[in-house]
């Protein structure tokens, strides 16, 4: 194992490819009513544009993660970067909706590879107690890219490149470009993992198996459903919630942006915490407690400080599980770090699916209701059941 100082190089060597994966796939939805006019999409095929990147991790994860057990960490993420590279290039070139929402599955598939390959990679560079920090450190890059993307693609280098198509035919070659860096970087200084090449039906078998009958990695599926149907539900109506209660719409805007604030303080400070006290099981309840309290303060509170407070409670708490679900599984018995990759894609396989129904749910609810307040209700109830679930984890 190498050293702290060479680990941790390493580690944001290779988070810079989630950077890549997160700004190319956000460029199209900062772009995406120039695309949409550009296109002639109707709002259906726009909405599937947008969401074909997280329904491709549904199908996809457990068979990527399987994948990535087997080719390890370097080619994993090369050929993830390379594939959002080539599909960003594809996407400069979109004549219409058919060619866009192959060119944005083939992204998806592609950041299959980059989601699994990172936590396989801290697993290889650090002891397992010790993964909490570095998987922070790749999460706080992913969200550089998310930021970049709307910051800085769309009103800086989109308009300096001439538009939409300019920028993702650019920010595809550089993906490529990197693809190649992370490659050189990762055979000069990355120590051979333990990676298992065979891909007979007996290997498969039996790694799914073990993945799938992990009673401890299925109480951290629940963290991974929580996790992800709480912030894409929070993300996904907060806005609109505000404003139904008198917000103007750019301060719903910022204030929504107390979440995002709140969300990449819990993925930095909660990890760290819980590896300096040996405290995961901790931090998950923790965490749970927040994310349950914060959306009830959300739900029950008037406009002012105690709102405020709520949204805070609420992303900090969502923030701290982000890292979790990623840090734990190298720590589990029969999991370790040779099945981290398959591990973490069965998590996101699940997850993914609560991921898609949070913002569903919040939406069903106040059709049938007539409120948001009760579709949040169910999203405050998922974190109890992380609280339940971290009373059960011996981590």
């Amino acid at each position: 194992m190498p050293s702290t100082r060479r680990s941790y190089a390493l580690t944001l060597a290779a988070a810079l490819t989630y950077t890549g994966l997160l700004f190319c796939w956000f460029t199209l939805p900062a772009y995406l009513p120039t695309i949409r006019a550009e296109l002639s999409l109707s709002g259906t095929e726009a909405g599937i544009v947008t969401g074909a990147v997280p329904a491709t991790y549904i199908p996809l994860s457990l068979l990527s993660g399987l994948v990535i057990d087997r080719i390890g960490a370097e080619r994993g993420l090369t050929i993830g970067l390379g594939l959002v590279g080539a599909a960003q290039l594809l996407r400069s070139v979109a004549p219409g909706f058919l060619w866009l929402l192959a060119a944005t599955v083939l992204l998806g598939v592609g950041g299959t590879a980059i989601t699994f390959g990172l936590p396989k990679l801290v697993s290889r560079l650090f002891p397992a107690d010790e993964t909490g920090l570095p998987s922070s450190l790749y999460l706080l890059c992913a969200s550089a890219g998310t930021a970049g993307a709307f910051a800085l693609g769309r009103p800086v280098f989109g308009p300096a490149l001439g538009g939409w198509r300019p920028l993702f035919a650019w920010s595809g070659a550089v993906a490529l470009g990197y693809a190649a860096v992370w490659l050189l970087v990762a055979r000069r200084f990355l120590p051979r993992g333990d990676t298992d090449e065979g891909f007979d039906a007996d290997s498969l078998g039996r790694d799914l198996r073990a993945v799938l009958g992990n009673r401890s990695l299925r109480l951290v599926l629940v963290l991974g459903v929580v996790y992800l149907s709480a912030i894409h539900g929070l993300q996904g109506w907060l806005p609109t919630v505000l404003e139904a209660r008198g917000f103007p719409s750019g301060r719903a805007g910022r204030t929504t942006g107390l979440l995002v604030a709140a969300n990449a303080a819990g993925v930095l400070a909660v990890p760290a915490a819980a590896d300096r006290y040996s405290a995961r099981g901790r931090a998950v309840i923790a965490c749970g407690a927040a994310v349950t309290l914060g959306l009830t303060g959300i739900v029950a509170s008037a406009l002012g400080p105690a709102l405020f407070a709520s949204i805070v409670l609420a992303g900090f708490g969502v923030g701290g599980l982000s890292p979790l679900v990623r840090a734990i599984p190298p720590e589990l018995d029969g999991i370790g770090p040779r099945l981290t990759g398959v591990a973490v894609g069965f998590i996101f396989a699940g997850g993914e699916i609560g991921g898609f129904l949070g913002p569903v749910v919040v939406g069903v609810l106040f059709d049938l209701t007539g409120t948001y307040a009760t579709g949040l209700g169910v999203l405050a109830v998922g974190g109890l059941a992380a609280i339940a679930a971290g009373t059960q984890l011996r981590v």
